[in-house]
């Protein structure tokens, strides 16, 4: 068993958080994106951030099905 350290370490330094991202850009002529960017336009103006946040989500990931 090892000895407690008796001493005062040096600080940890710990990362600066991710930079924010902008909000992702809706495909033109995409359906699933325009509601997307709509509940999301929606949820911003009442204050849903929650929803504006999961709408950014899946703006992110909905891409992959226009490669």
């Amino acid at each position: 068993m090892t000895e407690p350290t008796r001493y005062q370490t040096e600080p940890l330094e710990l990362p600066l958080p991710a930079p924010v991202q902008a909000d992702p850009v809706p495909v033109e002529g995409c359906l699933g994106c325009a509601e997307l960017a709509s509940v999301r336009a929606r949820a911003r103006a009442v204050g849903d951030m929650t929803t504006v946040s999961d709408c950014n989500v899946h703006l992110r990931r909905h891409p992959e099905g226009h490669q």
